[in-house]
C-alpha cells in the first residue's frame, strides 16, 4: 500500500512550472527560439520590409532665350501694321469711308498674335537625356519629338541675317528617318555650337556601338 501510494504520488504530484503564454497573446507572438527570443510578427503589425517605389525623375528641361520672342514679335509688327494702313487706304478710296473699318481686322490679328507668340515661345524646350534628345513645343497642338543619338546622321548650325542681328542660331538635326528630324530655333550661337559638338560626338559613339 505504501508503494502504491508513493507511485501515485510520483506520477501526479509533479507540477508543470514552465510559464505559459501571456493572456491575450496569439500563438504566433509567443513562439520563440531555444534561447528564449520571441519570433514572429504580431497580428496587425506592419511588414518589416515595406516596398519602396522611386518616383520617375523629370528630365532637365532647357528653354529658349528671349531673343527669339523679340524677333518674332518684330516680324509680326512689320507685317501687320503696314497691311492695316494699306487696307484702310485702299478701302477708303475704292469703297468709301464706311468700308475702311475693315482695316481693323489686321490690327485685331496683331493684338491676338502678340500674346500667342509669347505662349508659343514658352512652350519650346529641350532635354538632353542619356540615350536621346527630347524636344517639346506647341500650345494648341502639343508635340514631343525623341531623337535617339544613335540615329543622328547630320547636325548643323544655321543663322540667317535677322537671326545674326538678334544673336540667334538654329540647330538642325537630321536622322536616318525623316520623321524624326528636328530643329531647335532661337538658340544662342555658343549653345548651338555646344549642342552640335556634343550630339555629333554622342551620335558617333552610339553608331559605333551598334
Amino acid at each position: 500500500m505504501e508503494d502504491g501510494a508513493a507511485g501515485a504520488t510520483g506520477t501526479s504530484g509533479i507540477a508543470d512550472t514552465s510559464p505559459g503564454p501571456p493572456p491575450g497573446s496569439s500563438p504566433e507572438t509567443s513562439a520563440g527560439t531555444p534561447d528564449g527570443t520571441l519570433v514572429g510578427t504580431p497580428a496587425g503589425a506592419p511588414s518589416a520590409t515595406p516596398s519602396v517605389t522611386s518616383p520617375e525623375t523629370e528630365p532637365a528641361w532647357t528653354g529658349l532665350p528671349p531673343g527669339l520672342l523679340k524677333l518674332r514679335r518684330l516680324l509680326l509688327v512689320l507685317w501687320l501694321v503696314p497691311l492695316t494702313v494699306a487696307v484702310g487706304v485702299l478701302l477708303q478710296i475704292l469703297a468709301g469711308p464706311a468700308w475702311a473699318a475693315f482695316a481693323l481686322i489686321p490690327l485685331a490679328l496683331l493684338l491676338w498674335g502678340w500674346p500667342m507668340l509669347g505662349r508659343n515661345w514658352r512652350s519650346w524646350r529641350y532635354a538632353e537625356r542619356a540615350d536621346d534628345l527630347l524636344l517639346s513645343r506647341g500650345v494648341l497642338w502639343h508635340e514631343e519629338t525623341i531623337v535617339p543619338y544613335g540615329r543622328m546622321q547630320l547636325v548643323e548650325v544655321t543663322s540667317g541675317p535677322l537671326e545674326r542681328k538678334f544673336g540667334l542660331a538654329s540647330l538642325q538635326l537630321h536622322t536616318a528617318a525623316a520623321a524624326t528630324d528636328a530643329t531647335i530655333p532661337g538658340l544662342a550661337p555658343a549653345e548651338a555650337e555646344r549642342l552640335r559638338d556634343r550630339l555629333t560626338e554622342l551620335g558617333e559613339a552610339r553608331s559605333a556601338g551598334l
